[in-house]
């Protein structure tokens, strides 16, 4: 049997880690996110055009289809990973590190963004993954223009999720505010889009609208 994940909440900070180490690799600012994957995404921007020999316009097509793809991947890594927890220790230790945390200290501003050690461990298995799939394809080197779109659209995501939590929503985006904040406190089985709510309309997890 499956464990939920809960709409009880904590203010204050969570202790995910007893080791100090590892606890500070758990923490993160926006400036430290902003220099690191900034340089990682502008170097990856430059092997694809400069090494890879990628044309600007197939770089240009690449990246934002890297983009759009992530708005699926957030969607389908939110419901199906981070909301996975079933009855076992180690899945619930899993739950906790990977997501559980933020949903029990929703309010712990050292964790609303990735921090950079984690983050790009997760993007180098990713990236992995995605050049599989691009050599079985026999595409290989169009992975180089689709990646550095990905990581971009986690980025903008990362952000677009830190500011719902920490800003009052500006006018045009209130809906997009109101959606993560019902997932948080009231459907943690719905609403798992952040930066958008498109894919949740598509698979069918779309708050009621009468709250």
């Amino acid at each position: 049997m499956e464990s939920k994940v809960s709409t009880k909440y904590a203010h204050g900070n969570a202790q995910i880690f007893k080791n100090p180490f590892l606890e500070r690799l758990t923490k993160t600012n926006p400036i430290s996110n902003i220099i690191v994957y900034g340089v990682t995404i502008a170097f990856m921007v430059y092997y694809a055009i400069a090494v890879q020999n990628l044309s600007v316009i197939n770089f240009i097509g690449l990246f934002m289809f890297g983009i759009v793809f992530w708005t699926f991947a957030e969607y389908m890594l939110h419901r199906y990973v981070f909301h996975w927890v079933t009855e076992a220790a180690w899945s619930k230790r899993f739950h906790f590190i990977m997501h559980g945390s933020h949903h029990e200290f929703p309010r712990d501003k050292d964790r609303l963004l990735m921090p950079p050690v984690p983050g790009l461990i997760m993007a180098s298995i990713l990236f992995g993954l995605f050049y599989i799939v691009f050599w079985l394809l026999g595409m290989t080197p169009l992975v180089y223009g689709f990646f550095p779109g990905f990581f971009s659209g986690y980025l903008m995501y990362s952000f677009v999720h830190r500011a719902t939590h920490v800003m009052r929503p500006p006018k045009r985006f209130k809906k997009l505010w109101l959606h993560h904040s019902l997932h948080h406190y009231k459907y943690p089985d719905k609403a798992f889009g952040v930066s958008n709510r498109f894919w949740d309309r598509v698979f069918g997890t779309m708050p009621p609208e009468r709250h």
